[in-house]
C-alpha cells in the first residue's frame, strides 16, 4: 500500500466514525474526540506537537529514532482527526504541497505574507 492510499483510507476510517456518520463516542476514540469538540482535538494536537518536539530533542542527545515517528504518527493523525472535523482531508494538504513543489519556501512565505 502506498503512503498515499495509506491516508486515504485513515482519512475514510475516520469519516466513518464520525458522530453524524454513526461513529459511537462509546467505541470510538475518534468519535469521542469529535463529539467532545473542537476544543478536545485541538488541545491533543497541542499536546502532541509539545510530545514531537520532546522526541525531537532526545534524538539530539542519542534516543531512538523511532519514539519520533511514532509522536510524528500521532501528531499526524490527531491533524486529520481535525481536518475531517472542517470537511478538509490529507488530500487537501498533499495538493498544497504538491502547489508549493519547485518553490523557494522564502518566496512561499512572502506571497501568504502579501494575502
Amino acid at each position: 500500500m502506498t503512503q498515499e492510499n495509506t491516508l486515504a483510507a485513515l482519512a475514510a476510517v475516520i469519516e466513518s466514525r464520525k458522530p453524524t456518520n454513526g461513529g459511537n463516542p462509546e467505541t470510538s476514540y475518534v468519535a469521542r474526540l469529535l463529539a467532545k469538540g473542537s476544543d478536545s482535538f485541538l488541545k491533543k494536537i497541542g499536546e502532541e506537537a509539545t510530545e514531537v518536539v520532546m522526541a525531537a530533542k532526545d534524538v539530539d542527545y542519542g534516543a531512538d529514532k523511532d519514539k519520533l515517528v511514532y509522536e510524528v504518527a500521532d501528531l499526524w493523525f490527531h491533524s486529520m482527526v481535525m481536518l475531517a472535523h472542517y470537511g478538509l482531508s490529507a488530500q487537501d494538504v498533499l495538493r498544497e504541497l504538491a502547489r508549493r513543489e519547485g518553490l523557494s519556501g522564502l518566496v512561499e512565505k512572502a506571497q501568504r505574507s502579501d494575502s
